[in-house]
């Protein structure tokens, strides 16, 4: 079994900070990439960032500039620093990886989500 933990979610005014972590747990061989997802409410989910094992980074446009995408091999752990967060930023946060495991190939895990709160 696998599991994704997401943690450090919460309520912050325009302009403030948050940082996300995740913890990968379980039978897992090796970590392909990990990532952030977010959904809105009456929205799509959709990618915010993701970096690979080695370390390839890619953003949303919506993003970029204010998120910083970080993570640890070592210890299957992935970060989201978010900086300059708008209203706009509200939405349940999920945590994704790309783990290989043995006798199941290559599968997609998510976290539970975590909730982001941004006022005006």
């Amino acid at each position: 079994q696998v599991q994704l933990v997401e943690s450090g979610g919460g309520w912050v005014q325009a302009g403030g900070s948050l940082r996300l972590s995740c913890a990968a747990s379980g039978s897992i061989f090796r970590i392909d990439g990990m990532g952030w997802y977010r959904q809105a409410p009456g929205k799509q989910r959709e990618l915010v960032a993701r970096i690979t094992s080695g370390g390839s980074t890619n953003y949303a446009d919506s993003v970029k500039g204010r998120f910083t995408i970080s993570g640890d091999n070592a210890k299957k752990e992935v970060y989201l620093q978010m900086n300059s967060l708008k209203p706009e930023d509200t939405a349940v946060y999920y945590c994704n990886a790309d783990i290989f495991r043995w006798a199941a190939g290559v599968n997609a895990y998510w976290g539970q989500g975590t909730q982001v709160t941004v006022s005006s």
